[in-house]
């Protein structure tokens, strides 16, 4: 974790210089926007994807597919234990504790952030695992160990769902960011 916050730290900050943070000093307010960015992005995403499995598991689950684009898109209900693409189906646990200090990590970290773009990327990532250990907790057959809800189906492809695709859009730009040198803390730099 040390070195996670050493990455997202901000250079002109006291604590990124190796020194105490003075008491009662608040992030500045472009900090903050910044962090009401992330958590905006972040409670958007995870709405949508518990809006999402509740209509499916309502309305979809136990009956048969719905096609959305001839056989190349169906929405799909069906439970899975593992990780993307059903693998490691025996470790739901390990994947909610994973899940659970991603969480953690990038709520300790929001506090430092300070760019607009990598604040989206956070909140995208934040809200697809909060929608996913949503699932792992509250959903059958037990508290830690519940099967996310996966519905959306394209052809010769595995099954996900919004939270998946809050992820994978998030670490996406956290790539293309990193490729482009835009570091967390607002400075651009070219290796």
């Amino acid at each position: 974790m040390a070195e996670a916050e050493r990455i997202i730290g901000t250079p002109d900050t006291p604590e990124a210089a190796g020194a105490e943070p003075e008491q009662g000093v608040s992030a500045s307010p472009r900090g903050r926007r910044r962090i009401a960015v992330l958590f905006v992005v972040a409670v958007f995403a995870y709405t949508l994807d518990l809006v999402s499995k509740l209509l499916v598991v309502a309305k979809l689950e136990h009956h048969a597919p719905i096609e959305v684009f001839g056989d190349w898109l169906e929405f799909h209900a069906i439970r899975n234990p593992g990780a993307a693409f059903g693998f490691g189906a025996a470790f739901t646990v390990i994947f909610t504790m994973i899940a659970a200090a991603v969480i953690v990590v990038i709520a300790r970290l929001a506090r430092k952030l300070y760019s607009l773009p990598w604040a989206i990327a956070l909140g995208l990532l934040l809200g697809g695992a909060l929608g996913n250990l949503t699932d792992r907790i509250f959903r059958s057959p037990g508290i830690f160990q519940g099967e996310v809800v996966d519905f959306i189906a394209p052809k010769g492809f595995a099954v996900f769902n919004l939270a998946d695709s809050a992820i994978v859009c998030g670490g996406i730009l956290i790539v293309l960011l990193s490729f482009r040198g835009l570091d967390p803390d607002g400075t651009v730099h070219k290796d």
